[in-house]
């Protein structure tokens, strides 16, 4: 891939056009995350392995297309469900780092040289309700 494409260890979910980017190390809960986010309504774009491309200062994510609509379910085996093909990240949720603040800093994180916003992982039932609420005001923010 040219250096305006990577293939990323990661996930991605889109909820209303808006791309979910989430990263961490394998077993740290990318697609329980994932599949948490679908049963509140995101679309699959991609599980394990994303493809990242930087397009007219946005980045875009894909889904390799031996896996495409495929997500492992640990314990419950490899499930197919209808996905979308690709989504521009919105935002990006790095489950190898701890949030521990009760109202954080706005973190940030570059990806092929653009600056998302990012999120840390909350140990908390709401984190993927959270999620949503973010990702659906983002553009409100001020």
């Amino acid at each position: 891939m040219s250096s305006y494409s990577q293939n990323l260890h990661a996930n991605c979910v889109a909820v209303n056009g808006r791309g979910i980017l989430i990263l961490g190390p394998s077993g740290s809960g990318k697609s329980a995350l994932s599949l948490q986010l679908i049963a509140l309504g995101a679309k699959l774009v991609s599980d394990d392995r994303t493809d990242v491309t930087r397009r007219d200062g946005l980045v875009v994510a894909t889904c390799p297309a031996t896996i495409a609509g495929k997500i492992e379910a640990r314990g419950v085996g490899i499930l197919e469900i209808p996905y979308q093909k690709d989504a521009v990240v919105s935002v990006v949720i790095d489950l190898s780092k701890a949030e521990e603040a009760r109202l954080p800093q706005r973190q940030s994180m570059s990806i092929l040289d653009i600056t998302l916003p990012c999120l840390h992982k909350v140990e908390a039932p709401y984190f993927p309700s959270a999620i949503l609420a973010y990702v659906q005001g983002i553009g409100d923010q001020t």
